[in-house]
């Protein structure tokens, strides 16, 4: 999180001087404006003893009567000097290369990130201070805490022999918190080692067991990234439909090497499209470079991709294309701190969803829309609910659900509202104005509006900053015949929609079911808790459906969803059934994952039995069974399932379609029969070996109501829908 910049009180340089500085000794003097203009690194990379050696000449546009200068910088790097030059034109002979006193903060638990460096009486308004700096960064990436990886690993930064990673958040060079700079590197690692970094390469030298490489990223950036690894290197030129020059590359180890071809046909195909949709690329090139740690990250110019991820083909549009979206949202148009984050909405929308409109995959999309929905009904209880303004940052799927999910959706609306043209037009008008600047909710609105000629504050009060989504539900629905020749025959329907929530300002399409035909018309529903809308149509209606492909924002049941291993999850009473007798079963991962995950603060609670009379009443129930358990699971599953699943000896049977031999498992979720809401969720592998490599990685498998594999590899997906908001049609008996 930055702060912003803050002069100090004068009574406080004394104690700036003498070095360290209490935290609670800071007060909060008034806000000062300051430009940092300019980075320019001399980095040399130490990988085998986790060393740094820097020095970093900062440019500097000054205002006036500035006593001092909050700088961040990592805690383990030690400052040798700070030096100020200014311009020979300032005439000032005593300023030029003079040491700049400076201190750090200290905290309970020692040095922070804060360095406070304090200013010559006088001082002109454009100089330079020089950082002398090294030191080690060591922090391994640790795996994170949740069922499903939402989060990549977690690291600081880290450079060791595994690999080199430095980002903003690492704090490896020293930035005033909030600023915007343009930046140019040169970086030293040993021979064998290649550095990536923000921007371009603009060459590379080898010399006495050293490569050195120089890298520029001249546009305004909130942030630096450089990595290195011993990477092996593919490059094409790449020209757009309107003829802008992009240099394709691929960093990959060399046990993926040959998969270089894949990703850069992938990245050209991401890049025609996206170019059409926000204008021109933002940069000279784009790189798919290969991670030491699992992640799936997008800065300006490059993505950092595990290399789990490399491996499993990650060319997908929520993969690949999610990170080349960002190289215009977010590394080219920034957020504004701390004023809620519309860029992981906004690129989930263009990535994840849209992808599959500009391909015609309605199935796929309806499929994204539903997964959005399903995100934000499993995930986020209405008191646990907050605005789309208010989310900052992912730390767990309830954050996932707010603020890519529904964040998503309220672009989705947003185009719906305003029509096709003007949401296009404003999207690209949005990135073109506010490029290398950092927006914000506000600067939406202010965009769209304008470009669709409408006043939208109500659609941004109402799905932006207010919580919550609405719930509908039929009211009356009725039909009576209207006076006319049989061949013109004419029906009445007048529908009732109520909603419970909100009440929300809101459009919802309903498919009329009639005798011969179908028809999709759309409802207005107004500021009340009781809207009625009448039709009139040429067929007989008999039922009527709300909003059957998911093109709204609302709340909905449990037993409405599809049941899967997400709703599993979710629920708030759990159990695991262990059906299997081997302690060194794989399914005992998945066993003491759960037990790992559970944390206290889940308000979830977990029972775990070896036998199927002692299962809870309430609640969703985990099976985890295999090879000489079928039989004695089959009656819990054909109480829930019926005929959809038969587990056998050497195999099963999904929807009357058998799969056969030893490698082979499946993952199915049912309504639990008697306990609307919950589900009973089956993992069932023919040998151990068939469920071995999946039982890790089983939470990433939840959003479906079945998913086949063999070896571990999913060979097939599919849903078993919930109960559909249906009403019967009543006729009008003085029809």
């Amino acid at each position: 999180m930055f702060i912003r910049i803050q002069a100090f009180p004068i009574c406080l340089i004394a104690l700036l001087l003498t070095g360290a500085v209490k935290a609670q000794a800071v007060t909060s003097p008034a806000d000062q404006e300051s430009s940092l203009l300019h980075h320019h690194l001399s980095v040399e990379l130490t990988p085998s003893t986790h060393e740094i050696t820097v020095t970093d000449r900062i440019e500097l546009e000054m205002e006036p009567n500035r006593p001092s200068l909050l700088f961040t910088l990592a805690p383990t790097l030690r400052i040798e000097s700070i030096r100020m030059e200014t311009p020979s034109a300032v005439g000032n002979e005593e300023t030029a290369g003079m040491a700049v006193p400076f201190a750090r903060m200290r905290s309970e638990e020692g040095a922070s990130a804060q360095v406070f460096v304090t200013l010559p009486r006088d001082y002109p308004r454009k100089m330079t201070l020089i950082w002398v700096y090294r030191g080690s960064l060591n922090d391994p990436p640790r795996e994170p805490r949740h069922l499903r990886f939402v989060t990549p690993s977690e690291t600081a930064g880290h450079i060791g022999e595994e690999g080199v990673y430095l980002s903003g958040e690492t704090q490896w060079y020293p930035d005033l918190p909030g600023a915007f700079g343009t930046y140019r590197m040169t970086a030293q690692v040993p021979q064998g080692w290649t550095v990536v970094a923000s921007g371009r390469k603009e060459g590379e030298v080898a010399s006495a067991g050293k490569v050195s490489s120089s890298w520029f990223a001249p546009d305004r950036s909130e942030a630096f990234t450089l990595v290195a690894n011993r990477f092996v290197t593919k490059s094409r030129v790449w020209h757009s439909g309107t003829g802008q020059r992009i240099d394709l590359q691929t960093y990959f180890f060399p046990d993926n090497a040959a998969l270089a071809d894949e990703y850069l046909d992938a990245t050209a195909q991401y890049l025609e499209t996206y170019v059409r949709i926000l204008g021109d690329y933002p940069f000279d090139a784009f790189a798919v470079v290969e991670n030491f740690f699992a992640s799936g990250l997008g800065m300006p110019s490059f993505t950092l991709l595990g290399s789990g991820s490399i491996k499993r083909h990650y060319v997908q549009p929520y993969a690949l294309g999610h990170e080349i979206v960002h190289s215009w949202i977010g590394n080219s148009v920034f957020n504004r701190d701390d004023t809620g984050n519309w860029v992981e909405g906004l690129t989930t929308y263009l990535a994840n969803y849209y992808w599959h409109e500009v391909v015609h995959d309605d199935r796929q999309a309806l499929e994204q829309r539903r997964m959005m929905l399903q995100s934000y009904n499993l995930y986020v209880q209405p008191e646990d609910d907050y605005a789309v303004s208010r989310f900052l940052r992912k730390h767990d799927e309830k954050d996932n659900a707010i603020g890519y999910q529904k964040s998503a959706f309220v672009f989705h609306l947003l185009r719906q509202e305003i029509g096709e043209e003007p949401f296009w037009r404003g999207l690209k008008t949005f990135v073109q104005e506010y490029r290398n600047q950092p927006a914000d909710w506000v600067a939406i609105e202010k965009v769209f509006s304008r470009e669709s000629g409408r006043t939208l504050r109500w659609f941004f009060d109402q799905w932006v900053e207010q919580s919550g989504a609405p719930v509908l539900s039929w009211g009356d629905v009725s039909v009576r015949r209207l006076n006319g020749e049989k061949s013109k025959e004419a029906w009445q329907l007048t529908v009732q929609v109520h909603q419970s929530e909100g009440p929300f300002r809101m459009t919802v399409p309903i498919r009329i079911i009639m005798k011969g035909s179908t028809e999709t018309r759309s409802i207005r529903l107004s500021l009340s808790p009781l809207s009625e809308t009448e039709f009139v149509l040429y067929d007989q209606p008999l039922r009527v459906e709300i909003d059957p492909d998911l093109m709204t924002f609302r709340r909905l049941a449990r037993q409405q969803l599809p049941p899967m291993l997400n709703g599993y999850v979710t629920d708030s009473h759990k159990a695991v059934l262990r059906a299997f007798s081997d302690a060194a079963s794989p399914l005992q991962q998945i066993v003491s994952r759960l037990a790992d995950h559970e944390l206290p603060e889940s308000k979830r609670t977990t029972s775990i039995v070896s036998d199927q009379s002692l299962l809870p009443q309430e609640g969703s129930v985990l099976v985890l069974t295999g090879a000489g358990q079928s039989q004695a699971i089959s009656k819990l599953v054909r109480d829930s399932c019926g005929e959809r699943v038969d587990l056998r000896e050497t195999g099963f049977q999904i929807d009357g379609q058998a799969y056969e031999g030893p490698k082979m498992a499946v993952l199915f979720s049912c309504p639990r029969v008697h306990v609307p809401g919950s589900v009973i969720t089956v993992l069932y592998g023919v040998t151990p070996g068939a469920v071995e490599k999946l039982s890790r990685f089983l939470f990433y498998y939840g959003w479906h109501s079945y998913v086949l594999f063999q070896d571990g590899t999913v060979t097939k997906r599919g849903l078993w829908y919930g109960t559909p908001e249906v009403k019967e049609v009543r006729v009008d008996a003085t029809s």
